[in-house]
């Protein structure tokens, strides 16, 4: 083998290895973790295959979301323009519950998920002082 041929080769191979790892980069969407009823407890709809066909079925009068996911029969709660120190929760009638506590103001938070296979859900908002600013109805 001469030298021209085994450069063509050497380089030939690290081309064809830099395309396959964009190629596995380009695909997140199957790194997304599958779950369904108890099994999504706890865990971030952001990583999971809930998310794709999730929908806000309740808001509360201070915004705070009860977020559905059909697929996966979770809930979780979702706050836009998150207030500071407030503890947005999300919680089954079992008493399961998750929350969240932003550090600071102005961006989207949620909490992990909750069952919600053939029981009733709801989202809140606490304030720093403990008090409940809001809550959505059970769903």
């Amino acid at each position: 083998m001469n030298a021209l041929t085994r450069k063509l080769a050497t380089v030939g191979s690290a081309l064809a290895m830099a395309g396959s790892s964009l190629l596995l980069a380009s695909s997140p969407a199957s790194a997304a973790t599958s779950c369904y009823s108890t099994s999504c407890h706890g865990l971030d709809p952001a990583y999971t295959v809930c998310q794709n066909d999730a929908r806000t079925v309740l808001t509360s009068d201070t915004g705070v979301e009860l977020r559905y996911s059909a697929t996966c029969r979770a809930v979780w709660a979702r706050k836009t323009s998150a207030v500071a120190w407030h503890k947005y929760i999300v919680q089954n009638d079992r008493r399961e519950t998750q929350f969240v506590v932003p550090t600071s103001s102005g961006g989207t938070v949620w909490t992990t998920m909750v069952d919600d296979k053939d029981i009733y859900a709801y989202a809140a908002d606490y304030r720093p002082d403990g008090t409940q600013a809001s809550s959505t109805l059970w769903w």
